[in-house]
């Protein structure tokens, strides 16, 4: 195993597999020595066989996210197992206003795709496990303890079952999650503002096809959205996501799955069809989260290790995807100008470019979560005008729906 890499990558999750998969295409004609850190043991080989899972958790990809994997060479496995969203219906409960998107009016296959976890997290792994360009090495299960800047390059302390180890990296990515330790360890510390509210998710079975449309829904206790998901065993399966507040979380927790249904119901209505079965339930505080410092000297925070944003809009991973997006690029143009990937002046502009994304994104997400919470009348009135209007008006349609698949924002750009 070498001791010295270009770039060591903190995680082996979606977003810092994603990072390894943007750089693969081009590492062999740039020389770059990458290593990929991750805390979780590989399966052996041969133990990849996918099954679909009744209770997995999923995630909704912006049709902007297709381009990306495209460049990446791992779509055509990819999309195996994703279903389309071919129409999205965002509505205010108990109100008028109602605002309909459809791919065929955007002149686009999906306005974006519903993806189990498990799935895109192997479809990456396997993708760089099949590499044999020799520029990406596994280090797993393992964990970065420290990181240490020297003059050219950093020092990484390294914990696996067979010992410590000591990498030397020209740039070190954090990309293992929202609760990084690597992150706390070299005190970056976050701003964070609690939603006072859960995110409770879970599958849901309905009675009839979903049609491939995804709902964003506003009630009195929250937004809510369901995901259309993989018909197994029969079953037309869709993916919850509803907010609660912390006071009712539990209670809603406690109910059996009858009441459950029935309760959800109720508040969601008819439009979807009845809600037959449900699945495991899973609950997470919401917050939003920005890392104070994203760059350092050899050093950059990504994805959720950067950012958490609540999941009102679904635009999460996206916004992280856009970041592997910018920051492979960045480095790309790094070693083609002969400079070191963790030049502090370099990922500066990253940081720069970033920012201004990572504002504007959180920036919509949280406006519209208030605006949506907010019970004022006349508040309310104005927020059923807006989406009728935005439904009468192609022009506005199609902005907002440019901005919703992540049309707004560059593709991945690889040498040639």
């Amino acid at each position: 195993m070498r001791k010295h890499y270009d770039l060591v990558i903190a995680g082996g999750g979606m977003v810092g597999a994603s990072l390894a998969c943007a750089l693969l295409p081009v590492a062999q004609a740039l020389q770059l020595k990458i290593a990929l850190v991750e805390l979780q043991p590989l399966p052996p080989p041969g133990e990849n066989r996918f099954q679909p899972s009744y209770d997995a958790r999923s995630t909704a990809l912006a049709y902007g996210a297709r381009s990306f994997y495209q460049a990446t060479g791992v779509w055509q496995r990819l999309r195996e197992h994703l279903t389309p969203i071919e129409h999205i219906h965002v509505s205010d409960r108990g109100r008028f206003g109602v605002t309909r998107l459809h791919a065929v009016d955007e002149k686009v296959a999906a306005l974006g795709y519903v993806v189990e976890n498990h799935w895109l997290g192997q479809v990456l792994l396997d993708h760089i496990r099949q590499d044999d360009s020799g520029c990406l090495d596994f280090i797993c299960p393992a964990e970065i303890q420290s990181f240490t800047p020297c003059e050219d390059y950093s020092l990484l302390s390294v914990k696996t079952p067979d010992g410590p180890l000591e990498l030397q990296t020209e740039l070190a990515v954090i990309a293992d999650g929202g609760r990084s330790g690597l992150r706390e360890a070299l005190g970056i510390s976050c701003d964070e503002h609690s939603y006072g509210q859960h995110a409770l998710v879970a599958n849901i079975s309905l009675d009839q096809p979903h049609q491939h449309i995804a709902y964003e829904r506003f009630t009195d206790s929250g937004p809510m959205a369901l995901l259309p998901g993989e018909t197994l065993d029969g079953e037309y399966r869709c993916g919850l996501v509803w907010t609660l507040p912390d006071d009712e979380v539990a209670r809603v927790l406690a109910l059996s799955d009858a009441a459950f249904l029935q309760q959800l119901q109720q508040v969601f209505g008819y439009r979807a069809g009845r809600f037959v079965r449900v699945g495991e339930r899973y609950h997470y505080p919401l917050k939003l989260t920005l890392a104070q410092e994203q760059v350092r000297a050899g050093l950059v925070v990504l994805g959720n290790a950067a950012h958490a944003l609540h999941p009102i809009a679904g635009q999460g991973y996206n916004l992280a995807l856009r970041g592997v997006t910018d920051l492979a690029e960045n480095l790309i143009a790094s070693r083609q100008m002969g400079v070191s990937l963790g030049d502090l002046a370099r990922l500066q502009l990253y940081e720069q470019r970033r920012k201004a994304d990572q504002l504007r994104t959180i920036g919509f997400s949280d406006k519209t979560m208030r605006l949506f919470s907010n019970p004022n009348p006349l508040l309310s009135l104005g927020r059923s005008m807006g989406l009728q209007l935005l439904d009468v008006c192609p022009l506005g349609k199609t902005l907002f729906a440019r901005t919703a698949m992540g049309l707004d924002s560059p593709a991945l750009q690889l040498p040639r």
